[in-house]
């Protein structure tokens, strides 16, 4: 663990629901702009990442309007060229996705392995995600709701989803990110993982409402104790 602590329970603004203002991989966090300097360690030292502040469309929900892995990024149609070219600048292989669903981030759950959207992505939609992300992509749900990013969080090691997922859901993830899967809660009940939740392979952002047990849980499901 080289002395840094994993996991992390912080609020930004007093607003627990973490997993809406930013996104994260074993390299980079892409995040909404404006957090003390405290978080923005606290941060750093759970993910082991390059921290790069991001404002789409004047608005700071950073992990609500894009989804990325190693390969590349899929940003919302709302991006500006400005902040386009800035993700450009950063190496990264970045689509817009012109889709009604323009949310991104909450309509994506991907990693390395493969991704899961929005069942009713348009077949250019999903073919420019794959391109992209160079991961074989499936329409789908998680316990029946279409908004996958929110219902889940995946990383390269574990995937971490609603409590309501079927078993016949619960196969087609495990097939798809090649990962073993469980179910959760974050911020003290909440079933939308996503919402409250930053991770990556070495560590965990959780909301500040986030209990003992769920943190347990967090941990487990990710193999973050390894």
């Amino acid at each position: 663990m080289n002395g840094r602590s994993r996991f992390q329970r912080l609020a930004f603004d007093e607003n627990p629901n973490v997993g809406v203002f930013g996104r994260a991989n074993d390299e980079y966090i892409f995040i909404r702009e404006g957090l003390s300097k405290n978080v923005r360690r606290k941060i750093i030292e759970a993910l082991d990442v390059r921290f790069i502040e991001l404002r789409i469309a004047d608005a700071n929900i950073i992990g609500s309007l894009l989804a990325f892995n190693k390969n590349g990024m899929v940003v919302t149609d709302l991006v500006s060229d400005e902040t386009l070219n800035f993700l450009q600048d950063q190496g990264l292989n970045v689509c817009v996705i012109n889709d009604k669903y323009n949310a991104v981030g909450n309509d994506i759950l991907v990693n390395d392995n493969g991704a899961l959207v929005h069942p009713d992505f348009h077949d250019d939609a999903v073919r420019l995600i794959s391109e992209t992300l160079k991961v074989p992509v499936y329409r789908g749900t998680i316990a029946s709701l279409k908004t996958v990013g929110m219902a889940a969080v995946v990383t390269n090691k574990g995937l971490l989803c609603h409590p309501k997922v079927d078993d016949e859901e619960k196969k087609i993830l495990e097939k798809i990110f090649q990962v073993p899967v469980m179910i959760g809660t974050v911020n003290h009940g909440v079933p939308l993982i996503g919402s409250g939740l930053i991770a990556n392979t070495k560590g965990a952002v959780a909301g500040s409402l986030t209990t003992g047990i769920e943190m347990g849980r967090i941990e487990e499901a990710l193999h973050l104790n390894e």
